[in-house]
C-alpha cells in the first residue's frame, strides 16, 4: 500500500493498523518471526483476533506492511521525490535504501535474518513504486518497458546498498551514493538510448 493510500484510509483503521504494527515490531525484539503468533500479537495490541483479520489476512502480511510503512516514513523524512529528470534524484533513494538496511542490520539480531526475504521484496517494491511515478511524471519514449527498467533499477540498488551493508569497513554511504547512481543510470538510460540510436 502506497502512503498516500494510508492516508485517505479512515482514521479509525489507520490507529487499529498502527497498533497491530508497533505491538509486532515490539514482539520482534523479544522473540524471533517464526515463534510469534496471531494471539500475542493482538494481546499485545490490546484487540481481539477478528479485529486482526479484518484488516491482516496473517502475520506475513502485517508483517510485509510494517516493513513499507517504516521504509516509507524513512523516505519521507528524507523528502524523496524522484521525478524521473536527472541521475541527482537517485541519490536521496540509494541513500534512504542504505539508512534503512544499515539500521536493520544494527537492530536486528542474526537469529531475524529468517525476515529478510520480506525486507528485500517489500523494499525494492517501493523503490520500483517510486521509480514508476517518477518515470510517469517525465514521460519518455522507450523501447524497453517503464516497469522493465524500473524493476531492473529497483533491484539494483537494493542488491547494491545491501552488499554495501554486508561489507566490513564500507565507504561512507554519501559516497557510495554517487558509486551506485553511476550504475543505475545506464540502465535508466538504455531503454531511450537504444530508441535514439534507432
Amino acid at each position: 500500500m502506497l502512503h498516500q493510500d494510508c492516508e485517505r484510509l479512515d482514521p479509525r483503521i489507520r490507529r487499529t493498523r498502527r497498533l497491530l504494527q508497533d505491538a509486532l515490531k515490539r514482539l520482534l525484539e523479544e522473540k524471533e518471526f517464526d515463534k510469534i503468533t496471531i494471539q500475542d500479537i493482538t494481546e499485545a495490541a490490546t484487540l481481539n483476533r477478528a479485529t486482526f483479520y479484518a484488516h491482516y489476512p496473517d502475520k506475513f502480511a502485517l508483517f510485509e506492511e510494517l516493513i513499507r510503512v517504516s521504509f516509507l516514513q524513512l523516505l519521507d523524512c528524507r523528502k524523496v521525490r524522484f521525478d524521473g529528470s536527472c541521475s541527482t534524484a537517485f541519490h536521496p533513494i540509494i541513500l534512504a535504501v542504505c539508512d534503512y538496511l544499515a539500521e536493520l542490520e544494527r537492530s536486528h539480531s542474526s537469529k531475524q535474518r529468517q525476515f529478510e526475504a520480506f525486507v528485500e521484496g517489500t523494499v525494492i517494491d517501493q523503490i520500483r513504486v517510486i521509480l514508476m511515478d517518477g518515470f510517469g511524471k517525465h514521460p519518455v519514449e522507450r523501447n524497453i518497458p517503464s516497469e522493465m527498467v524500473a524493476a531492473a533499477t529497483s533491484w539494483a540498488i537494493y542488491g547494491a546498498a545491501k552488499q554495501w551493508v554486508n561489507t566490513p569497513g564500507h565507504i561512507p554511504a554519501e559516497e557510495f551514493v554517487a558509486v551506485v547512481a553511476s550504475l543505475v543510470m545506464p540502465i535508466v538510460m538504455a531503454g531511450t538510448a537504444s530508441v535514439r540510436n534507432s
